[in-house]
């Protein structure tokens, strides 16, 4: 099981601020198009996903128990 954490516009548009997923060892790419077509999530290509705390490429594996965060880009001044 993968925990996913949503944060800002993602929290509103899936409904929840995390979800959990069964896709043992998917890339961060292909979690990202499945959470897209799940969740009818936005703009997923400039969000930052982090995989237990430290920043992930896209081509980087997600494993059982891996807790993922997708970190919006945020404007602001």
């Amino acid at each position: 099981m993968i925990k996913v954490l949503l944060f800002a516009h993602l929290q509103e548009e899936a409904g929840s601020n995390e979800v959990e997923l069964e896709l043992d060892g998917m890339t961060v790419s292909h979690l990202k198009r499945e959470l897209q077509q799940r969740y009818q999530l936005s703009e997923m290509d400039q969000v930052m996903v982090a995989i237990n705390e430290e920043y992930a490429l896209d081509e980087d594996k997600v494993k059982n128990g891996d807790i993922v965060a997708l970190i919006p880009p945020v404007s602001g001044g």
